[in-house]
């Protein structure tokens, strides 16, 4: 499973590394909302909450939708307009009169996407214009609770109310909080951003790619950029552009932005965020090889010590090849390691890479 990028015929000169105000505002939102997503920005999370004015935090649970369960195309607007090559603004009012340029229909179908199950990478008139899609985005909402069935309402009955609202929301969290992160974020996002432009253009497409994480990878024969998610898509930059934003706060997160007739838009960790979970490939072959219970009984084995193939065998009541089988597995998946000693071999289980499992599969779910 992955997300994929045709890039066939993009210029070099049509890759943007851009920092984005509101995409990271939406990254601070999502963060307050799931801090379990996010375990190192506890603290930073529990901060803010603890300052929060009521009213604030009231309004901020109307709308969290659009940033709680996944990251809503409203905060990058940029990709939406005429042209195919806008990028995000230097400061959060910049990006709010960008979004500010969207139709109400755009608005309402990038805002509704993700919880009223629209479509997403063809093109589609969308609950405004479609009477049936309406009556099911309203269905789909009042099964998520009252208070998003009441925003979803609001916004299908007056989306220019609605969006002056969200506006003049995202101008309260700078005021509350935001303006104060972001000054601190802004010199390590400009840093990466620095760094990636220069290996685009010193080193090619290809280094720059492979540097923002190791999810991401680019089959240049094929003109392909392939994102490892649990998630299945396809966009391509066409005559437009592909832009890349750094995130201090969306790690694991790799957003890729492929909404029908909007640029290509991936949001990445920047570096030094944190290292990056197996790949989703990587992370299904370890969970099957402890699917199978002689392989469990075998881990437990090699927890303890190391063990040769005959001594296993010996142990399970197994025969040597039938051992060697399950072993091999095991390492494939990259669980177990091995030392000879003499003219044996001995084989032990990787703790470390077990211990991470757990990590692992979130953020692999995550990504």
């Amino acid at each position: 499973m992955s997300v994929t990028i045709d890039i066939s015929g993009l210029p070099a000169e049509r890759i943007f590394v851009v920092p984005s105000p509101l995409g990271e505002l939406g990254m601070a939102l999502h963060a307050l909302s799931e801090p379990g997503h996010h375990p190192d920005l506890q603290g930073w999370a529990t901060a803010v909450s603890s300052r929060l004015d009521p009213s604030l935090a009231d309004r901020l649970c109307e709308a969290d939708f659009l940033w709680r369960t996944t990251f809503s195309d409203v905060f990058s607007p940029f990709a939406a307009l005429p042209g195919g090559r806008a990028l995000p603004g230097a400061t959060l009012a910049e990006e709010l009169d960008q979004l500010d340029k969207l139709s109400d229909e755009q608005f309402v179908n990038a805002a509704l996407e993700f919880t009223c199950q629209l479509r997403y990478e063809v093109e589609d008139p969308g609950p405004l214009g479609d009477p049936e899609l309406r009556r099911r985005s309203l269905e789909l909402a009042a099964a998520r609770g009252a208070v998003q069935e009441r925003f979803t309402r609001r916004l299908l009955e007056d989306p220019p109310v609605v969006r002056a609202w969200f506006r003049q929301l995202m101008l309260d969290c700078e005021e509350a909080f935001f303006a104060d992160t972001w000054a601190r974020l802004q010199p390590q996002l400009a840093a990466d951003t620095r760094h990636k432009t220069e290996l685009l253009r010193r080193k090619g497409l290809g280094e720059a790619i492979a540097s923002l994480s190791g999810a991401i990878s680019l089959d240049e024969e094929a003109a392909l950029i392939t994102i490892d998610k649990l998630a299945v898509g396809r966009a391509a930059t066409g005559d437009g552009s592909l832009v890349l934003i750094p995130t201090s706060l969306g790690w694991p997160h790799v957003h890729v932005l492929r909404r029908y007739g909007w640029q290509p838009v991936i949001t990445y960790p920047a570096s030094g965020s944190r290292p990056q979970a197996p790949s989703v490939e990587q992370l299904t072959r370890r969970m099957e090889a402890l699917s199978h219970p002689v392989r469990m009984r075998l881990c437990r084995h090699l927890a303890r010590a190391p063990h040769t193939t005959s001594e296993l065998a010996d142990a399970h009541g197994m025969s040597a090849p039938e051992i060697s089988r399950h072993l091999a597995v095991l390492k494939k998946a990259g669980l177990i390691t091995h030392c000879r000693r003499g003219r044996y071999v001995q084989h032990q289980l990787d703790l470390s890479a077990v211990a991470r499992l757990g990590s692992d599969f979130i953020e692999g779910v995550l990504r």
